[in-house]
């Protein structure tokens, strides 16, 4: 989403705010409660080319949002408490549960310490091959590339393309073009083509994965505290929908296995890798059942409704976009409220060569 389409949606969720539509979204949607989603937490850049910023918060706005979870009136529970709140009749309060993908480095350094501070439950969803230092973080490595380099070449398709990106906005769009591309090659071909821009451009793809992700001794340590939670995001953290069924449920039960193997206990959710629409299928569902998850999360958006109306297997999560920092919009989210997606506008042409 380019920064005015961004801008667009944060105005109409504020207007939905003033205009009393959340409200009344919230009392129309009713529903047990909402599982919130986040990513990175960590400090603010001050870098112009920032392509994954909606995916950070600071560990200021966190704690801005748990205060404002409170003053709603909304419960803080564990992800089991939302499953079982989501099939029993609607109570007095709803609740909210915060849940981070990726095991990103940035939970324990930045996140923890507020949600400790204030012994909150959270989840956490570990794609088991980062903290063994071998998960591919191709968004990471797309983004040190672009960041650093003018001009870029890699193969696509069979042959070598060049880019020449000199602007942010340049850079943004390349970004989205290429992080389009690699979203949709199976696995092996998704690693080939890493492989190749990582070698064309001396981007440390092992270095950088150790760097943002949390090892092994981070995450027994969040294991011991009673009111964390470790889920699973698969092995490799792939998208599931590039892959045969056979390969994605290997993804699924093994990534599983080696959790329960490292913290020798029962690991009982899952969070589908990325979580949109397209990047699972119903045959992922029903796997997440069968592997034995009490609960699998997505990143569709929406309420979790009482009674078992929500499939616990693909339960509804509210995605944060970093880039605003407005409870309002938070709240109306939260509310249940939807909108039709805004249509991006155009960054400036990239001037692509192909031999």
């Amino acid at each position: 989403m380019s920064s005015y389409a961004s801008w667009l949606s944060c105005l109409e969720l504020e207007l939905a705010y003033f205009s009393g539509r959340a409200l009344w979204a919230s009392r129309a949607a009713g529903g047990a409660g909402v599982i919130l989603r986040f990513e990175r937490v960590r400090p603010r850049s001050r870098d112009a080319f920032q392509p994954l910023k909606s995916r950070d918060i600071t560990p200021r706005l966190l704690e801005r949002i748990i205060r404002a979870l409170k003053r709603w009136g909304y419960d803080i529970v564990s992800i089991d408490e939302a499953c079982e709140r989501a099939v029993r009749l609607a109570g007095p309060r709803r609740f909210a549960c915060l849940t981070f993908d990726g095991a990103s480095k940035d939970v324990i350094t930045h996140a923890y310490p507020v949600l400790a501070r204030h012994e909150l439950p959270f989840a956490v969803y570990v794609p088991t091959a980062f903290p063994d230092g071998l998960g591919e973080p191709w968004w990471l490595a797309l983004e040190a590339m672009i960041a650093r380099e003018a001009r870029i070449s890699l193969v696509i398709d069979g042959r070598v393309q060049r880019f020449t990106v000199f602007k942010p906005a340049e850079k943004r769009e390349l970004f989205t073009y290429l992080a389009g591309w690699l979203r949709s090659l199976p696995p092996a071909e998704l690693s080939a083509a890493l492989k190749d821009l990582c070698s064309r451009h001396a981007v440390a793809l092992a270095a950088l994965s150790r760097a943002a992700s949390m090892d092994w001794t981070d995450i027994t340590r969040l294991a011991a505290d009673p009111k964390v939670t470790i889920g699973s995001a698969t092995v490799h953290y792939p998208v599931l929908s590039n892959m045969k069924d056979s390969d994605a449920w290997r993804e699924i039960a093994m990534g599983k296995a080696v959790l329960e193997t490292a913290l020798r206990r029962p690991v009982r959710h899952l969070a589908f890798p990325f979580g949109e629409q397209t990047s699972f299928r119903r045959a992922h569902v029903v796997m997440a059942e069968e592997a034995g998850f009490v609960s699998a999360v997505s990143a569709i958006p929406g309420v979790v409704q009482t009674e078992g109306r929500t499939n616990l297997h693909v339960l509804p999560r509210i995605a944060w976009d970093g880039r605003s920092r407005s409870l309002r919009a938070l709240r109306v989210l939260m509310s249940g409220a939807t909108f039709p997606p805004v249509a991006p506008t155009p960054h400036a042409k990239i001037q692509v060569e192909d031999d």
